[in-house]
């Protein structure tokens, strides 16, 4: 007991010195802070990342979070790599594959990288580093656009078959009131105007994009949005186009950016002052996401349920809200 008394007289003064959890006026430095702090991810929260035990919840944004590894490394039942199109949408995949199969809820590990630096990590073993934190983790399941996966396929880097569970459209990303003006992707061009748009060196979706601009304005509309922006700055191209381009939409670095439709959907689901522009079908183009086995991957057993999950209503019906539709042949 003697012990005990000087731990509680302890607890009880730093919590007096605790300072209070209320919110600082929205026009105070703090408040200004706070507000800046709330335009960077995890947007979802993290309620739907997989472990079923948070422990201590420490994400500092934008300082200290890691948004697009969810989940527990300790002894998981399923690694997936996702390609980070959907990763708003993942969490409740997840989540609807564990009520059909609780022996493994809580132990499914997934990541939500672009598919290329999903590739790399993949081809270094499963490692990869953020920030100063390096673990190795290799993939049961990768997840990637449908022509991505059947090339991996032939280079054995993964193994048929090769499963189509949904598709996407092309669109233009904007601040809620468009103070750019945008009226289509031959706008793109403009000089004055600043782009988000993804990397050609990592993001599958940028190759999609410069067939599009191509559609709408010829080969000269892709090399000035491409090349001749790019080499002016006026292009900033992306690490990670699902988190970048609505957060410098949002910032006000950027006026306009292509994504896919969904992501474009789950950030005004969020309340985010984005919009979007539907991009005419004779100029879009349609990505259809699949998903194939690791070989010798670690856990064929959930790999191939959750390749069979993927093609149920009942992951469709995940699906639906952010506007992906059916794969078409």
């Amino acid at each position: 007991m003697t012990r005990v008394a000087p731990a509680l007289g302890l607890l009880a003064l730093l919590a007096a010195a605790s300072p209070s959890n209320a919110a600082p006026p929205p026009q105070s430095p703090a408040g200004s802070i706070d507000a800046a702090a709330a335009l960077y991810p995890p947007w979802n929260g993290g309620d739907r990342d997989g472990a079923t035990s948070r422990g201590l919840e420490f994400t500092v944004p934008p300082v200290d979070a890691m948004v697009d590894f969810h989940g527990n490394l300790t002894n998981p039942a399923l690694v997936l790599y996702a390609s980070g199109n959907y990763f708003f949408a993942l969490g409740d995949l997840v989540q609807a594959f564990e009520a059909a199969h609780p022996e493994w809820r809580g132990r499914i590990f997934f990541e939500t990288l672009p598919p290329g630096l999903l590739l790399k990590q993949l081809q270094a073993g499963g490692t990869v580093t953020s920030g100063n934190l390096t673990f190795t983790i290799p993939p049961d399941v990768m997840m990637a656009e449908q022509r991505a996966s059947e090339t991996w396929v032939k280079q054995g880097l993964l193994t048929a078959p090769v499963i189509s569970f949904a598709s996407n459209d092309l669109c233009i990303m904007l601040p809620t009131d468009n103070p750019a003006g945008i009226t289509g992707l031959v706008d793109l061009s403009r000089p004055d105007l600043v782009l988000a748009m993804p990397n050609p060196a990592w993001e599958g979706i940028a190759g999609q994009i410069r067939t599009a601009l191509v559609k709408a304005g010829g080969e000269t509309l892709a090399s000035r949005v491409y090349d001749e922006k790019v080499a002016a700055g006026t292009t900033i191209l992306t690490k990670i186009h699902h988190r970048q381009t609505p957060l410098w939409l949002m910032q006000g670095i950027a006026k306009a950016g292509v994504t896919w439709t969904s992501e474009a959907i789950f950030q005004e689901k969020q309340g985010h002052q984005i919009t979007h522009m539907l991009i005419p079908p004779e100029q879009n183009v349609r990505a259809i996401y699949s998903a194939a086995l690791v070989p010798g991957a670690a856990h064929p057993e959930a790999a191939h349920a959750w390749l069979d999950f993927l093609t149920t209503d009942a992951a469709f019906n995940v699906l639906i809200p952010y506007g992906f539709q059916r794969p078409t042949p």
